[in-house]
Order: C-alpha cells, then sequence, then structure tokens
C-alpha cells in the first residue's frame, strides 16, 4: 500500500485535526480552504434553517402579530441564518447566541438546531451539553412568550425538546464517525510506516548473512590462495616438487573459491535450486582438516561427539564455520604452527567448538585483513542461540571457542 494508491493518507488530509474545526481556536494557525463538499453543505444547512424560519414567520402572521413584529422576526430570522456560515470557525458563540435570540424570534428556531448540530460535531460533549440544556430551555420561554395558535403548549414543548435531542444525537453520531475514521487513517500510515520498517530491517539482515557467508566461505580459500602464493614469491629457487605442491592447491584453492561463490550467487537468484551445493555440517569437519593439512597446517583434532550426523544441521554448520574461521586464522596470523580443534558435547549439553593455535615463530607477517571474521561468528553464535568467545592463550597463541544449543 503507497500514499499515492490511497490520497487521502496524504499528509493533508492528515493535517485536519480530532475536531474538525478546532484550526479556528489555534492562533497563528492557517484554516484548511472550504472544499466543494463544503461549500454544499453550507448550503444545504443554510435553505433548510431558511425554511424552518418561514415555516415559524407564517405561523407569527396566523397569530395575529403586527406587520413591524412580523417584518422585525424576518429580519432577525435571516441574520440569524447568516450566522451559519461562521459556526465552522467559531461553532460556540452562534450556538450560544441564536439559543438566547430564539426565545423572541420564533424564525431564528431553524439556525438555532443548525448551529447546535455543527457544535455537536465539532466540540466534546460537555460543553455541547450545557448549550443543549440553554436550547431547551429558552424554546421553553418561547412557548409562553411567542405561542404557536395551531398546537397546545404541551405538544409545543415536546416538539421542540424532541428537535433539539435529534440535532444533538446527529450531530454526535457524525462527530463520532469523523473520529473513527481519524483513527483508522492514522492506524493505516502507522501501519505503513511500520511495513517499510520491518521490510529495511529484513533487508539489512539479508545483507548482514550474505556477508558472513561470503566471508566464511571464500576466506578460507583466499587465505590458502594467499599463503602459497607468498611462499611461491619468496622463495623462487624453491625445489620443483615443493613449487609444484603449492601450484596445485592454489589451483584448487581458486576452483573451489570459484564454485563456492558460484553457489552463493545461485542462492541469491533461486533460493532451493536443486543445483545447489551441500551445505557443510559436522560431518564435513574431517574433510577441512585434511584439506589444510594438505595446504601445509599441522592440525590435529579431536571430536568427542560420537555421531557427527546426529547434530541437527544449522547447529552442525555454525560449528564447521567457526572451526573453519579459527584455521583460517591460524594460517593467516600463524603460519607454520600447530593448530588443534576440539569438538564436544551432546544432546541437552550443547556443542562446545574450540580452535587453538600456538604462538608464532618469529614475527607476525601482515596479512590484509577486515577484522570481520570474528564479528561474523559472533553474530552467527548468537543468532544460534550460543555463546563465543575469543582471545590469546597464556603460551602467547590464540583460540576461539564457541558453545552452541543442542535440543535432546
Amino acid at each position: 500500500m503507497t500514499r499515492t494508491e490511497y490520497p487521502w493518507l496524504l499528509p493533508s488530509a492528515m493535517a485536519e485535526p480530532a475536531d474538525p474545526d478546532s484550526a479556528g481556536k489555534r492562533g497563528g494557525g492557517r484554516r484548511p480552504r472550504r472544499t466543494v463538499r463544503d461549500w454544499g453543505v453550507d448550503l444545504i444547512v443554510f435553505f433548510f434553517a431558511v425554511f424552518i424560519g418561514m415555516i415559524a414567520l407564517d405561523t407569527a402572521d396566523q397569530a395575529g402579530n403586527s406587520e413591524p413584529l412580523i417584518m422585525a422576526d424576518l429580519l432577525i430570522g435571516l441574520a440569524a441564518c447568516g450566522t451559519l456560515w461562521v459556526r465552522r470557525r467559531w461553532p460556540v458563540g452562534p450556538a450560544v447566541a441564536l439559543s438566547l435570540v430564539q426565545i423572541v424570534s420564533p424564525t431564528a428556531s431553524g439556525a438555532a438546531l443548525v448551529a447546535l448540530f455543527s457544535l455537536a460535531i465539532h466540540r466534546p460533549f460537555k460543553p455541547v451539553a450545557y448549550v443543549a440544556v440553554l436550547s431547551l430551555a429558552t424554546m421553553t420561554v418561547q412557548a409562553y412568550l411567542r405561542p404557536d395558535p395551531t398546537i397546545s403548549h404541551l405538544v409545543a414543548l415536546i416538539v421542540g425538546a424532541l428537535l433539539v435531542l435529534l440535532a444533538l444525537a446527529w450531530g454526535m453520531l457524525v462527530r463520532s464517525r469523523r473520529q473513527l475514521v481519524m483513527a483508522l487513517r492514522e492506524r493505516a500510515v502507522r501501519a505503513e510506516t511500520e511495513a517499510a520498517l520491518r521490510a529495511e530491517q529484513a533487508q539489512r539482515l539479508a545483507r548482514e548473512s550474505i556477508a558472513r557467508e561470503m566471508h566464511d566461505v571464500l576466506a578460507h580459500r583466499l587465505t590458502l590462495l594467499s599463503v602459497h602464493a607468498g611462499a611461491l614469491e619468496f622463495r623462487p629457487d624453491a625445489p620443483p616438487p615443493e613449487v609444484a605442491r603449492a601450484a596445485g592447491v592454489i589451483r584448487d584453492s581458486a576452483h573451489e573459491a570459484l564454485q563456492d561463490l558460484r553457489m552463493i550467487i545461485g542462492v541469491l537468484r533461486a533460493p532451493g535450486d536443486d543445483g545447489e551445493r551441500p551445505q557443510p555440517t559436522l560431518v564435513t569437519l574431517d574433510a577441512l582438516v585434511a584439506e589444510s593439512r594438505e595446504a601445509g597446517m599441522k592440525v590435529t583434532l579431536d571430536s568427542g561427539v560420537g555421531d557427527p550426523e546426529a547434530v541437527p544441521s544449522t547447529t552442525g554448520r555454525t560449528a564447521y564455520r567457526i572451526a573453519q574461521e579459527g584455521l583460517t586464522n591460524a594460517r593467516k596470523h600463524a603460519p607454520g604452527t600447530g593448530a588443534t580443534v576440539l569438538v564436544s558435547g551432546g544432546p541437552g549439553d550443547g556443542l562446545t567448538v574450540e580452535v587453538r593455535n600456538e604462538a608464532p615463530l618469529g614475527p607476525v607477517p601482515h596479512v590484509p585483513g577486515s577484522g570481520q571474521g570474528l564479528i561474523g561468528l559472533t553474530e552467527r553464535a548468537t543468532l544460534a542461540g550460543g555463546r563465543f568467545e575469543h582471545g590469546p592463550t597464556r603460551d602467547g597463541g590464540f583460540a576461539v571457542k564457541a558453545w552452541l544449543p543442542w535440543s535432546p
């Protein structure tokens, strides 16, 4: 849903206050212009008040009133009907004034009813109730000062009271409907805003997930490329077997990196594609260690998990990525040293994954890095409901350790 599809959700529509004509009470506020509908409603109520006034004037003529009194009633009635054009800006004043004027001029009764109706639309119940009581009282006085010869006093009082209550109830009904419509508008705008925020948050989480996946998948392969390419650069006189072995590792790592990149792009284009490569789990941890050993690392795997296939796939995948990033960091920052991968735990107790490497031999080579690997592992462990720790060891090495939940 967009605001262009629903024009009434535009800010100009929402600018109308809960009391539609309460803008007149705010100093310096610019009043909204009258619409065609407003002019039509004002004309209808004006002619309605004139019609009621003419009926009252005809009744006054039948009662035998003098010509000057009838002319005065006519002028007062026209002036009363004219005040209805300002009722939108000042609804209280005309309602009170017309309620008092109708005591001496029955021709103002129609305008008084319209003013009461408008007041019930634009103001809360308490001031409206006061004006309604005043209108009932003035109608009672009018029935005695200017009696209608065609009906009795009791009938005149009952009809007057019914008309006042009808105007009051109808105005309150219109007010309630307007408030309901405005509440629905505000709710629609709020829902649209919340939906946009949720979409933005979902996009951000998706970008973070893609960034973590690409880093964890490609960093391991590219580190192998960097290490062995550096070895060929600094040892151009290396024996041919070592050069061939390093070239083979570079070729295999480049091929695997390309395959992993294709897998990620395929997931982005068509999730769930049948051609998608299988995701690594704890079962493939042995293959990761074997690959690191073939690249020249001294890796020891100590697994206390009896059946790796029993580990949930999501937990196993997170554990694999943690071990992969730990070995990648060990290869980058402590080349030539030994690394140990410890895996333990069981259903109900959780799964613990730890990667330790020994202190580096000599100066630590400078390997470019963004520092996002450990941040990504922390996010992975947190999303899985676990914990992640990392830091130097007592012997000068480095260790990463994670605990992941494993439901029984």
